[in-house]
């Protein structure tokens, strides 16, 4: 892992976490505040990662991304739960209204535009913002937990202050499909997103042949994996798409969405990574931050709904990277934050930062194996991205 020669952030302050969607939602704000107190008894945050407080982002930042419409149906069913007209994705089981849900969306929009300022103006090399990664919001609805797209508002900002390439990739186990849509005729922005198979999970989107608009043919590249893929081949999936499309794209900025619901415990998906496969995954993608970008990064969380056992170890790890010090993975975890989650919650918190793993994978240049399923998704993807971006699709 290359050295950090730059100031790294977070953008947070605890009120962040009054994005609250009630106690029996997944998206439980505990996940945010378990993180946050995780990485700063570690000594990660503050120690090394400077803490950066969040603005609220007016109305007029929201509507670079976001139509009128929605905004004041988000304001008025904030003000007035009752008041929900049922035409933009407000007031279902995945996003229930809140009192005050603009406001703390408009914090969370906030905080993802710093962090994209800090790194833009070179005032941090890498910036994140954990509470965000909202990436299913569309332009005219909120969709699966997601109100505002506080990643497509960051990314908008930096084309606004005149960037002209930027890369988004999306490692959430859902495809990434409201910032594509936003960027999905834009040949600025290059999306990738690596997702279970929209066959079996919400949204339901994200296959091969999804590659972007007519005038940005290839800007979008989905990655569909089967259920059941676990470190060896999401990583070997990983390394065979999205190296080459960065390289080629030359991005100045790396965005990176770090949900971690990929992970074996989570309730929502049927992938089966652990906390070291997914670091392996945070530590590639900061190595091609360095590699391609002079190390611009702007890393934001996304879901994931083992509130305990996996969110605080996982974003603990890729807040690590982001300060440029990675942890130890045989690190027990504290003592002082396992207590907390005993008295708080009234259980027995993970006792070390790995699931006991050392993730592998073979290369892709290996070989290709038609029989199965997951080669198959891969090989998929690269015949459809690949030449449109002037690549060889076959190993």
């Amino acid at each position: 892992m290359p050295a950090c020669p730059g100031p790294a952030t977070v953008v947070f302050d605890q009120s962040l976490t009054e994005y609250d969607f009630g106690p029996e939602h997944p998206m439980s704000p505990l996940r945010v505040d378990l993180t946050m107190r995780l990485a700063t008894e570690l000594g990660v945050v503050g120690d090394r990662l400077r803490v950066v407080p969040a603005p609220i982002a007016s109305e007029d930042v929201i509507a670079t991304v976001h139509r009128p419409e929605l905004i004041e149906a988000v304001m008025r069913a904030g003000r007035d739960p009752m008041a929900v007209d049922g035409v933009h994705g407000l007031g279902t089981d995945d996003n229930p209204v809140f009192r005050g849900m603009h406001h703390a969306t408009a914090h969370i929009v906030g905080a993802s535009v710093e962090a994209f300022r800090q790194v833009w103006s070179g005032e941090s090399l890498h910036a994140a913002n954990i509470t965000g990664g909202l990436h299913h919001a569309m332009p005219d609805r909120a969709s699966g937990f997601c109100i505002y797209n506080d990643v497509a508002i960051g990314i908008q900002s930096l084309l606004d202050q005149g960037a002209e390439r930027i890369a988004y990739v999306d490692v959430d186990v859902h495809h990434g499909d409201g910032v594509e849509r936003v960027f999905w005729d834009d040949p600025r922005v290059l999306t990738i997103s690596l997702h279970e198979t929209g066959q079996m999970l919400f949204p339901g989107t994200g296959f091969p042949r999804d590659l972007g608009g007519p005038r940005a043919l290839g800007s979008a590249v989905n990655v569909a994996l089967p259920p059941g893929t676990a470190d060896a081949g999401w990583l070997r999936a990983f390394h065979a798409v999205v190296p080459p499309l960065l390289r080629e794209f030359k991005p100045q900025v790396l965005v990176t969405q770090h949900g971690c619901d990929s992970h074996a415990e989570d309730p929502l998906a049927h992938l089966m990574l652990t906390v070291d496969g997914q670091r392996a995954a945070y530590l590639a993608l900061h190595d091609l931050a360095h590699e391609l970008c002079e190390g611009r990064w702007v890393a934001t969380g996304g879901g994931g709904y083992a509130v305990v056992d996996v969110v605080p170890r996982a974003w603990s790890h890729l807040l690590a990277i982001v300060s440029g010090v990675p942890l130890d993975p045989d690190s027990e975890t504290p003592a002082g934050w396992r207590e907390h989650v005993r008295e708080r919650l009234g259980r027995v918190a993970p006792m070390r930062l790995t699931d006991g793993r050392s993730p592998a994978y073979r290369d892709w240049r290996d070989g290709y194996d038609p029989e199965a399923w997951l080669d198959r998704a891969i090989h998929a993807t690269r015949m459809e991205a690949f030449p449109l971006h002037g690549l060889d699709p076959l190993p």
